[in-house]
């Protein structure tokens, strides 16, 4: 099993930056992807942004040039550098992990973008 907490999160104005980070342990593999997703009450989780252990990322098209998500291998840690920040990217952030054995979540943090 693998354990990922998510501090961070918050309240932050249109147009400003936020980072979320979150920390893995437990039984992770050598090949692996870390992600960000999201959700707002009444919808499905979505793809925010994920890098493999190769280091190549995937965005979703409504955050490109906006969000970079990256890691720290050495302390398994993953990071969402959130800039120019839209009231629409208001959600619940999820970390996941997919590892060899399978498929772990974080328990969410709030993001809210609001002036």
């Amino acid at each position: 099993q693998v354990q990922l907490v998510e501090p961070g999160g918050g309240l932050v104005q249109p147009g400003g930056s936020l980072r979320l980070s979150c920390a893995a342990s437990g039984s992770l593999t050598g090949t692996n992807a870390m992600g960000w997703y999201r959700q707002t009450p009444g919808k499905q989780r979505e793809l925010v942004a994920v890098i493999a252990s190769t280091g190549s990322t995937t965005y979703a098209e409504s955050v490109k040039g906006r969000f970079t998500v990256s890691r720290d291998y050495a302390k398994n840690t993953l990071y969402l550098q959130m800039n120019s920040l839209k009231p629409e990217d208001t959600a619940v952030y999820y970390c996941r992990y997919v590892g060899e054995r399978g498929v772990n979540w974080g328990q969410g943090t709030q993001v809210t973008v609001s002036s």
